[in-house]
C-alpha cells in the first residue's frame, strides 16, 4: 500500500429477508442471528487490516455490523445515511421472483445493469452512485493521506460505488459482480489524475471466509 488510502467496502450480515430472497431496499430489516455471527467472524478478519475509521448506513443492518468491528478495534462509528441501499419503491418487501412475475423486463434490465432503470420506480442505479460517492468523499476527510476507511454498507449500493470511484463506463457496471453477505471488497487509492483527483483500483471484491455462505442477491 504504501502511503496512499485504501477504502473497505463491507456489506451488512445476513437477514431474514435474505434469506427469503425479498429486496430489502430501505426498508429497516434488522440482521438475523447467523448475520451476527458474520459480522463478528469478519470484523475479527477486518480489524488486521489496521482500519483508521468506520463509516456505516444509518440501516439498523448496517449499524450492527460496523459496531463489531468496532469492538475489536475500539474506533467510534460514524453514520451517513447517504450509504443507504438503493431505495427500491413498490419492489421492496417482494421476492424477486414476485416481481418477476409482473416486472419481468424491467428487473432484468436493472439486474443487468442498466443504469437508468429506476428501482421499483424509486432510484436509478445512477442516484445511488451519485449519493454513495459524495458520502465516500465525505468519510476520506476522516482518514489522513495514508488510512484505510472502512464503508459498511449495502450490496447494490457498494457494487455501485465501485464502479463510479473506478471511473467504469456505465455499460459496463453489470460486469461487476455484488457482495455475499458480510464479504468485503478493496479499492487501493493510485496516483492522481492530472487535475489532481483521486484515482483507484480494485484491490479485492466480494472477499470473505464466513460461517454462513448465502448466494449474491442485491438488496
Amino acid at each position: 500500500m504504501g502511503d496512499r488510502r485504501r477504502i473497505v467496502f463491507w456489506r451488512h450480515g445476513r437477514t431474514d429477508w435474505n434469506a427469503a430472497g425479498r429486496f430489502q431496499g430501505q426498508t429497516d430489516v434488522p440482521l438475523n442471528d447467523d448475520g451476527v455471527r458474520q459480522a463478528t467472524h469478519a470484523a475479527r478478519v477486518l480489524a488486521a487490516m489496521g482500519p483508521s475509521a468506520i463509516v456505516t448506513s444509518d440501516l439498523e443492518r448496517t449499524r450492527t455490523t460496523a459496531e463489531a468491528l468496532a469492538t475489536e478495534t475500539g474506533l467510534p462509528v460514524a453514520v451517513d445515511s447517504g450509504l443507504r441501499e438503493t431505495n427500491a419503491g413498490r419492489w421492496q418487501g417482494k421476492t424477486f421472483a414476485e416481481i418477476r412475475l409482473t416486472e419481468a423486463a424491467e428487473l432484468g434490465r436493472w439486474e443487468d445493469g442498466d443504469v437508468t432503470v429506476a428501482a421499483g420506480g424509486a432510484e436509478t442505479r445512477l442516484d445511488v452512485a451519485a449519493r454513495t460517492r459524495a458520502a465516500v468523499e465525505r468519510s476520506l476527510e476522516a482518514v489522513g493521506e495514508s488510512g484505510t476507511l472502512v464503508i459498511v454498507s449495502h450490496g447494490g449500493a457498494i457494487r455501485v460505488a465501485l464502479a463510479e470511484l473506478m471511473g467504469l463506463p456505465h455499460e459496463l457496471w453489470g460486469a461487476l459482480s455484488g457482495l455475499s453477505n458480510c464479504n468485503w471488497s478493496v479499492l487501493e487509492e493510485r496516483s492522481p489524475a492530472a487535475d489532481g483527483s483521486p484515482r483507484w483500483r480494485l484491490g479485492e471484491h466480494n472477499a470473505g471466509s464466513l460461517l454462513v455462505p448465502v448466494p449474491i442477491v442485491e438488496g
